[in-house]
């Protein structure tokens, strides 16, 4: 996901008046660049301890690892590519987007909630719904929602290992967070990226 900035608009801030253009992605940015770095430090300690043996196995390792992983993030990146496509843009904007309020909030924070999946279907979801017309704010509940109460881990996973109880105490003490995470999200971004007033505005 790209990171804002003032000449680029503010997601879901005109999605009521046009299609919002394509985001462009630049291949390699700075996490990629200290990324390559600590590797490189890293590839260069295992060398010295346990020499090119020691480097060789923990690449081919990684790069199974790897190939497992890429049809995942290949078909997150394309749900989210076919979900932006057929999402309708007005509805969600009306929905999710910057005047939508509480209820937009309320929204991201239930769809979060049931959203089936790991980080390869949430994240590209998320990205989805910010080119149709969601706002920062119900997006961050969305993400918040996803992480802290996601259904789909709490049945798999914690109800059998940590119990009914547990689980319910846990997700009820969580419930208000993504809505409040939502807001504090939508206050610093309307703030750090203002929307230039129209011309009806300043007449």
């Amino acid at each position: 996901m790209s990171e804002p900035s003032p000449n680029n608009p503010a997601p879901g801030g005109d999605a009521e008046s046009e299609p919002r253009p394509g985001r462009v992605r630049k291949p390699i940015g700075w996490s990629t660049i200290i990324i390559a770095a600590l590797v490189a430090v890293s590839a260069a300690l295992v060398w010295r301890r346990d020499g090119t043996d020691g480097v060789l196995d923990i690449l081919t390792h990684d790069l199974s690892l790897f190939s497992g992983i890429l049809p995942r993030v290949l078909a997150g990146c394309l749900l989210g590519a076919f979900i932006s496509e057929i999402l309708p843009h007005e509805k969600v904007s009306r929905s999710l987007g910057p005047k939508s309020g509480l209820m937009g909030l309320l929204i991201g924070t239930a769809f979060g909630a049931i959203l089936p999946g790991g980080p390869f279907t949430a994240y590209p979801v998320a990205s989805a719904l910010l080119a149709v017309g969601a706002d920062f704010g119900a997006t961050i509940a969305m993400v918040v929602s996803w992480t802290l109460i996601g259904y789909g881990r709490a049945v798999a996973w914690e109800i059998p290992i940590m119990g009914t109880d547990f689980t319910l105490w846990r997700i009820l003490i969580s419930l208000p967070l993504p809505v409040l995470a939502g807001a504090l999200g939508r206050f610093v971004y309307i703030r750090l990226y203002p929307k230039p007033l129209a011309k009806d505005d300043e007449s």
